[in-house]
């Protein structure tokens, strides 16, 4: 018997498994707000704040990462400078 100068094993096909059906069940129907939280996104809305849910710009612009000096003074005083 000859032993081979190639390995044997190389790719192997992927099989695919469903998963269990119990976990293809959709999840309930999300139900309206209450019109309480309907009224308070309504006002916040109207006042320009953030919301659930929804794209902030001023979020955005402050957790972009922090780019150099350009945006910030730096103090004058000497690093340890004893204050």
């Amino acid at each position: 018997m000859t032993t081979p100068t190639y390995s044997t094993t190389g790719r192997q096909p992927h099989v695919f498994v469903p998963p269990p059906v119990e976990a293809a069940v959709a999840p309930p129907p999300q139900l309206p707000d209450p019109p309480i939280y309907r009224e308070l996104m309504r006002t916040w809305a109207d006042r320009g704040r953030m919301l659930p849910g929804r794209h902030d710009p001023e979020w955005t612009r402050l957790a972009e990462p922090w780019r150099g000096h350009g945006r910030f003074s730096v103090s004058p005083a000497p690093r340890g400078g004893g204050r």
